[in-house]
């Protein structure tokens, strides 16, 4: 890390980002007391070279070794800062834009007077988008700040899905979906015992857990231990793997580390008693008729995610079960699959998304930029008579916050 060369590349990029927010600054302080200029420059260039100097000092400063905590938050200021300063730096771009295209006019038409002058009842659009450069910037920067106390803001959404070829004894059954605890990433016990006080409140027939337990080691777990192993419910615990669970995503000594890491993890779900399903279904049965629940490894359309996951080990043998719901971790899968080849599955649950941990969800309208990467990727979706339902993820992962979509605990009931 103290060689790389992408670190260099960063701190540049951040430097340049620097210097051209900085002309931005000067334009809307141009009415400013000489006084004032200088506190409001001051102020800036002290949290610019700060952020810089810890972005190129961290690598000698056995940063792995600070508490979790720190790291997290640090992290997050320095990347909030980067993308607010970038978003800012794009309405700046479309100002010099049109100053140019202002210049060139001017020089193919001989007429060099063409800046749009300032009057007592208005100002420059150069000014006007300076303005909003900052304020667009300064506002995404608050909302990533503010988003830092909605970590544990667990929100509880409520759906009813209804099915004509559910059996009757199922019918007012309450499944609670939980997804992507990332228990490595929790500071607060607390908060997260509130959380599963929540879950437990629902008093739900059946618990399924699609997945991401630990953000990459078993032993994330171990604080939370007695936390989790409450989480019970009438009929059982089921749970799937997610693709942080591998373990891909850390540094090991051998192979075989790793893999006693992955057997870590599986025996992690046992003592919570839950049962981890890998490739295979079990038969779940209330009023005396069966339904069967499947639960895969890992499974992505996405390259750079792993298809650990095998549909057909786990659909083999439930032809003779009229209803079929399916535990896989990326709902990529939901459209690449089990659309095509598994039309007989009737609900998918995932998570993994997140929701990107940060979007817009307001009646009638949901936005989020992980869209662009995910089509389903928060709620329900619906094709034919098939339903997926992604869970926006019950803890966090590199932002330690939440901005518009809120920690979820999903309750189902299947009417």
């Amino acid at each position: 890390m103290r060689n790389s060369k992408f670190l260099w590349i960063i701190v540049a990029i951040m430097a340049l980002l620097d210097i051209y927010v900085f002309q931005a600054v000067k334009v809307v302080c141009q009415s400013l007391s000489p006084k004032a200029r200088f506190l409001v420059y001051g102020i800036y260039w002290t949290f610019s070279i700060c952020a810089l100097v810890l972005l190129i000092i961290l690598p000698y400063v056995n940063y792995a070794n600070w508490p979790k905590s720190v790291r997290t938050y640090l992290f997050a200021t320095l990347v909030g800062l980067f993308f607010a300063k970038l978003i800012a730096s794009l309405f700046f771009v479309v100002d010099d834009v049109r100053r140019c295209g202002m210049w060139l006019i001017g020089k193919l038409f001989s007429n060099p007077s063409v800046e749009i002058s300032q009057d007592s009842t208005g100002i420059t659009r150069s000014v006007f988008l300076s303005w909003l450069g900052l304020a667009a910037g300064g506002t995404l920067f608050g909302s990533l700040v503010y988003g830092f106390t909605n970590k544990y803001n667990y929100t509880i959404k409520r759906i009813k899905l209804a099915y004509k070829n559910l059996p009757a004894g199922f019918k007012g059954m309450k499944i609670v979906q939980i997804s992507d605890i990332h228990s490595g990433s929790f500071t607060d016990k607390k908060a997260v015992e509130k959380g599963v006080k929540r879950i437990l409140n629902e008093k739900p027939d059946l618990i399924l857990f699609t997945g991401d337990l630990v953000n990459d080691r078993a032993t994330e777990m171990a604080t939370y231990m007695d936390v989790f192993n409450k989480v019970k419910a009438p009929m059982g615990v089921y749970s799937t793997l997610g693709n942080h669970d591998y373990g891909d995503y850390a540094r090991w000594d051998s192979a075989a580390l790793k893999k006693s890491n992955l057997e870590h993890l599986k025996n992690i779900h046992k003592e919570l008693g839950w049962q981890l399903l890998m490739n295979e279904h079990v038969v779940l049965e209330r009023n005396s008729e069966q339904i069967a629940l499947l639960g895969i490894e890992n499974w992505s359309a996405k390259g750079h995610f792993p298809k650990y996951g095998i549909m057909k080990n786990a659909h083999t043998g439930t032809d003779k079960y009229p209803f079929k719901i399916l535990m896989s971790h990326d709902p990529s899968h939901w459209d690449a699959e089990v659309r095509i080849q598994y039309k007989d599955i009737d609900l998918m649950l995932s998570g993994h998304t997140h929701g990107m941990q940060f979007g817009i969800e307001i009646p009638g309208f949901k936005w989020s930029p992980v869209q662009f990467m995910y089509k389903q990727w928060a709620g329900l979706y619906e094709e034919d008579h098939q339903k997926l339902y992604v869970n926006r993820g019950f803890g966090f992962i590199g932002y330690p916050g939440r901005v518009g979509i809120l920690p979820e605990i999903t309750v189902i009931e299947l009417v």
